[in-house]
């Protein structure tokens, strides 16, 4: 192997800036030529590659986004789409790809690499930490210091009017990013996809607070079988009616995403990257390098892709524990 691509696809992470980096000088250490695919799968199509130095990656570890950008690509779910980039691939003489992403980014190496066999390593970006073969993804843990301020400030105003606060943050399909901010911040609920919380049981648990607490925090997860947050709080409200007790919704959205990365998604992101490279020069391939218990480990796509993540009951069970 002599020369190898980085590019980064999907939804931003904290932490992106630190994997490129980790890739390209990791492989500049093992003489080989490293390239940077902008825009994802849609520049690879377009040819929009170019030849990385060390200067390349000087000054982005502490940034938030991808200097790579990302963009979705409906060409690349085509066979011709995927065979111009191969073609493209070839252009510059690639043997090697290390895809930063999550589960769409890895279903497209996988297919990618079963119809034209360019040895591919991935490293799960995303702040979501719903991959499977990884303790955590890289811009998780950025995500949840970032909704864990915003929910710190709410509490103060909360208490300061006696409101109950229902507060969005992101997880379409994992609560993980809703949990670890429900127990960091003292959360009187959490909402998860993971498990079913009724609109009777918020209502109850509300209710049965009232007797110790005059103001309440809810998390919830963007993909709450109940709705989001507003959804919620109308429904939650209508059960209050006649009763003396204001309701806001905040959803945190995009900031989640931002920002510059925890030592944590940046160490993450380095040893991802790292572990990345030195895989596909010893032959790994069409799998992703992750951290468990604090040791790289590398699983096939098809299991990142396919199997689920569970929350964990530890957690759960903490958050009921300590929100009494």
């Amino acid at each position: 192997m002599k020369k190898i691509a980085v590019f980064t696809s999907g939804g931003d992470s904290p932490g992106m800036n630190a994997c490129v980096r980790a890739v390209v000088r990791t492989g500049i250490y093992h003489n080989l030529d490293v390239y940077s695919i902008m825009y994802g799968y849609d520049g690879m199509i377009k040819g929009n590659i170019k030849k990385m130095q060390s200067h390349s990656v000087s000054n982005i570890l502490q940034r938030g986004g991808t200097i790579l950008k990302s963009a979705r690509s409906t060409e690349f779910r085509t066979k011709e789409g995927r065979q111009k980039a191969f073609e493209e691939l070839k252009k510059h003489g690639i043997d090697g790809l290390v895809a930063v992403g999550g589960d769409g980014t890895f279903t497209g190496a996988k297919i990618f690499y079963e119809e034209f066999g360019i040895p591919t390593v991935g490293c799960p970006g995303t702040i979501d930490n719903d991959i499977f073969g990884t303790d955590y993804t890289i811009g998780f843990d950025t995500a949840v210091n970032t909704a864990l301020e915003a929910i710190d400030k709410i509490r103060d105003t909360a208490a300061a009017h006696d409101r109950i606060f229902f507060i969005e943050v992101m997880g379409r399909d994992s609560g993980y990013i809703a949990i670890e901010c429900g127990i960091g911040g003292g959360a009187e609920l959490v909402m998860v996809p993971e498990t079913t919380t009724t609109i009777h049981d918020v209502v109850k648990s509300l209710k049965g607070l009232r007797k110790s607490k005059t103001s309440s925090i809810v998390v919830v997860a963007e993909g709450d079988e109940e709705g989001g947050a507003a959804d919620i709080m109308e429904k939650v409200k209508s059960e209050f009616k006649g009763e003396d007790k204001e309701f806001k919704v905040t959803t945190l959205g995009h900031i989640q995403r931002g920002g510059s990365p925890t030592a944590k998604d940046r160490i993450l992101g380095s040893r991802s990257g790292m572990a990345a490279v030195e895989g596909l020069i010893n032959g790994k391939s069409n799998c992703m390098a992750g951290i468990i218990n604090d040791q790289v480990v590398y699983t096939p796509f098809e299991e990142c892709i396919t199997k689920s993540k569970p929350l964990k009951e530890e957690y759960l069970r903490l958050q009921e524990l300590l929100s009494i």
